[in-house]
């Protein structure tokens, strides 16, 4: 069974959306790649100190066959550096694992199927 990394920034530490149903919309995500026959984690990560350790130990968990990056990650500005470290851990620490891009948290599946 192919798998997927999913990356994306944590909606808890996002001021003034609703985080519950962020999270909710996330988790139907996670359960669409399954129905896909695709077996699927997802990393939440926030732009402080813990984010390259969070990420690496998800990288590093297994060997994953895709790794998609989130658009809340790429599209804001401000979170340009935190979207580079991301890339560049990847090619480290997973680099069997082709990278992916989706354009919101309902087209993951969608975007890792791209490369698997």
């Amino acid at each position: 069974m192919p798998s997927a990394l999913v990356v994306g920034y944590d909606p808890q530490a996002i001021p003034g959306v609703d985080a519950h149903a962020l999270c909710a919309a996330l988790d139907a995500e996670l359960a669409r790649f399954g129905a896909h026959g695709i077996d699927a984690a997802m990393t939440l990560i926030v732009f402080d100190e813990s984010a390259e350790s969070t990420l690496i130990a998800s990288l590093t968990s297994r060997p994953w066959d895709v790794v998609v990056v989130g658009g809340g990650i790429r599209k804001a500005e401000q979170l340009r550096p935190l979207f580079e470290q991301i890339v560049n851990l990847i090619r480290r620490h997973a680099p069997q694992a082709a990278i992916a891009f989706n354009t919101n948290g309902g087209d993951s599946v969608e975007a890792a199927q791209r490369w698997l």
